[in-house]
């Protein structure tokens, strides 16, 4: 009986994740166009990949840089979010809620849309810069521009890291503080010696999470820039997507598939690594 309630989750499991998964490993050896049968290539597509290909080095380029600033950003913003909605304010579940919102809407579609147009030359934010007699920018004709827009976007969807967070303090026991506060420790000492070690666990599992969201980013760069200008938005899952559904080269788009997906494994090896030098559990008595 129990196998029969799991059927539909294993159904889907096997069907549209383990088969399409190994299905790619194999593909990112061959070369396949989706009209005829693959072609066993070796490891003609990897080797592309690292000796002549520009653009993957560019689009990995930026990848990284995007993963780099956006998930301290992010969590960091989060974090910040969380504290003070910490506090026991008037109409603090409204503006839970309220800062909750964002990462609901912002991966759609319609979001991305709207965001294109507030950083547009008449746009929002060129009318405010106006208002105050700063000429308007150009966010998605320059490269530095056009990467913390979307930058920004993926920091502004900061609502489940923040829940998260939120959660992780409203568990932190409140003598800690008292007895701090008896001590003499300010608010600021109070929070790095003992919300910080406390929320470490709640970090780190933010970080994983955020860091592979970030990697796999598509609406945002696809809908706001394209990709552009001088691909200094064109994140590897836009590439990805190029390669296979623009110039049928899934075996390609395979290789720079399983490529990202090797450097997300090993970035998340490296953070579990080094773990255990900077996340604290409950009963560690590492100082």
């Amino acid at each position: 009986m129990g196998l029969l309630y799991l059927a539909p989750y294993i159904v889907g499991l096997v069907v549209f994740t383990a088969i399409p998964f190994f299905a790619s490993l194999y593909l990112s050896f061959t070369d396949y166009d989706l009209m005829s049968a693959p072609r066993w290539t070796g490891l003609e597509n990897y080797v592309e990949l690292f000796t002549s290909d520009r653009t993957f080095r560019r689009s990995l380029y930026v990848t990284l840089l995007y993963v780099f600033i956006t998930v301290p950003l992010k969590l960091a913003f989060a974090l910040f979010i969380a504290y003070i909605l910490n506090y026991r304010l008037r109409f603090i579940n409204f503006f839970r809620t309220a800062f909750y919102v964002p990462s609901i809407l912002g991966g759609s579609i319609a979001i991305a849309v709207l965001w294109r147009y507030i950083f547009a030359t008449n746009g929002l934010v060129n009318m405010g810069l106006g208002a105050v007699g700063i000429d308007p920018v150009n966010w998605f004709g320059d490269p530095v521009n056009a990467l913390f827009t979307i930058t920004l976007l993926r920091c502004w969807q900061f609502g489940s890291a923040m829940v998260i967070f939120l959660a992780a303090l409203q568990s932190i026991d409140k003598s800690l503080y008292e007895a701090a506060a008896i001590d003499g420790a300010s608010k600021w000492t109070s929070f790095v010696h003992i919300t910080l070690p406390l929320l470490t666990p709640v970090i780190f599992f933010n970080l994983i999470m955020q860091m592979v969201q970030a990697f796999q980013e598509f609406n945002g760069p696809y809908i706001i820039t394209g990709g552009g200008p001088l691909k200094s938005t064109y994140l590897l899952p836009l590439y990805i997507y190029d390669e296979a559904f623009r110039r049928f080269d899934m075996g390609y788009a395979s290789a720079i598939a399983w490529v990202l997906f090797v450097i997300i494994m090993v970035l998340t090896l490296i953070a579990f690594w080094s773990s255990k030098k900077w996340v604290f559990y409950a009963g560690d008595k590492r100082s």
